[in-house]
């Protein structure tokens, strides 16, 4: 019962639909939409239980890992330097129910907008191992039968891990984990290299917010997962593809149809009582998990050009993805610019970042925009033309122009520059 567990330790409220829900009504959405800081909680969603806005916001993360949000950053970059070992156990809570005859057409995964290429798992974070390498990551998968998905590969590392199956003629062994505390979330989503193993990155993740490592247990495939979860599939990712999507990504908008490879799902296992979490498409928990675990690249990235760099933040606005916000204290002229830089450098999917002063709350809208109303002139602005961007903006073409903002004071003149206090 790990998100029961996981609501528990966050002393959390749920807003509670008790009505039963068509999943393909997309009534999902517009309940989760409505208010993205409460959790919902779906009784009869195509007869089964699922929650949806689970760690919708940075408090609920914190909350969940017992740390203030202005230590997340730290904590997820720490994990990041030094990955720790993980304990292994016999038996996972979601050995309870093991079965090898089940429907997912008849789970509670639901289709989100009306032009979706079907019902979607959205939380699914996909385990494999292949040549000594295990990878752990987020992919989004169609339902498109009782035992079968297709899977949205990247050409990141589970998409290498397939291609050298696929070219040796063998299906890829994979377990999909769905019910996954933050630490496994996070780590999940983070892009980490090749050698690196995300499961040691949620484990010193655990260790250093929790004092405890992460616990994993053996599948019946011979795979490791977090012993802690509400659903885990077994199953294999095979030689054959179909056609994937549409299906809204993290700006909201369509993304169109590829031919992706097909997963067959040979085993079901789940907790007593499970839960299933719904990422909603697009929504803040969908931003936040896979904006926060970039931002501590940027952060290292900034600070190797610009010492003291103080925080990051890629806002809701820009989809935690598109745009950014990093404040520095310059030593020199042409510090905001070098941040600038080093900010593309440390994500390159982002195409708009605003450098601002130690002053600036960053987690404030109107305080980044007064900055840049008071503290920037055109003739700082730098843009990048024909630079690599990002395949979710549907404005870029193959490439993208990026802009960056100096809405730093200029050094000597502080005083012209800061908002007047009665202190």
């Amino acid at each position: 019962m790990a998100i029961r567990a996981f609501l528990t330790r966050m002393n959390e409220e749920t807003f509670d639909v008790a009505r039963a829900v068509d999943p393909d009504s997309c009534d999902v959405s517009a309940l989760l939409l409505e208010d993205q800081d409460r959790t919902v909680m779906f009784n009869d969603l195509n007869g089964g239980t699922a929650v949806g806005n689970l760690f919708s916001t940075r408090d609920k993360m914190a909350r969940f890992l017992g740390i203030g949000t202005d230590d997340l950053m730290g904590h997820l970059m720490s994990a990041m330097s030094e990955p720790k070992p993980f304990e292994v156990v016999e038996k996972g809570d979601w050995m309870a129910n093991v079965t090898d005859d089940f429907d997912l057409t008849k789970l509670p995964i639901p289709r989100y907008f009306p032009e979706d290429g079907g019902r979607y798992i959205t939380s699914g974070v996909i385990i494999a191992e292949y040549e000594g390498k295990r990878n752990m990551s987020f992919h989004r998968m169609m339902v498109i039968g009782k035992d079968a998905l297709a899977v949205r590969l990247v050409p990141r590392h589970l998409f290498t891990m397939h291609k050298a199956a696929k070219a040796a003629g063998e299906e890829l062994k994979i377990s999909i984990c769905v019910g996954l505390c933050p630490c496994a979330l996070l780590a999940a989503a983070s892009s980490l290299d090749y050698e690196v193993d995300e499961l040691e990155v949620a484990s010193a993740l655990r260790m250093s917010a929790l004092g405890e490592p992460m616990v994993l247990a053996e599948g019946g495939n011979g795979l490791l997962v977090p012993a802690s979860c509400d659903y885990v599939f077994e199953g294999r990712i095979t030689l054959d593809e179909t056609d994937e999507g549409p299906f809204v990504d993290i700006t909201g908008t369509y993304d169109h149809v590829r031919k992706q490879p097909i997963i067959k799902i040979d085993r079901m296992m789940h907790v007593d009582d499970p839960v299933f979490h719904l990422l909603q498409p697009g929504g803040n928990e969908h931003f936040l998990l896979m904006g926060m675990p970039r931002e501590p690249v940027i952060f290292r990235t900034v600070r190797q050009t610009v010492p003291r760099t103080h925080a990051v933040r890629l806002t809701e606005g820009g989809c935690c993805w598109l745009n950014g916000v990093v404040s520095i204290s310059k030593n020199k002229e042409g510090d905001g610019v070098n941040a600038i830089m080093a900010a593309f450098s440390g994500h390159p999917s982002m195409k708009h970042v605003i450098i601002v002063d130690q002053d600036i709350d960053i987690f404030d809208d109107r305080q980044v925009e007064w900055a840049m109303a008071t503290r920037f002139q055109g003739n700082r602005l730098l843009v990048i033309p024909d630079s690599a961007g990002s395949s979710l903006d549907p404005s870029a073409d193959g490439t993208t122009y990026k802009v960056g903002v100096d809405a730093t004071m200029p050094l000597g003149k502080e005083h012209l520059f800061r908002r007047a206090t009665l202190d």
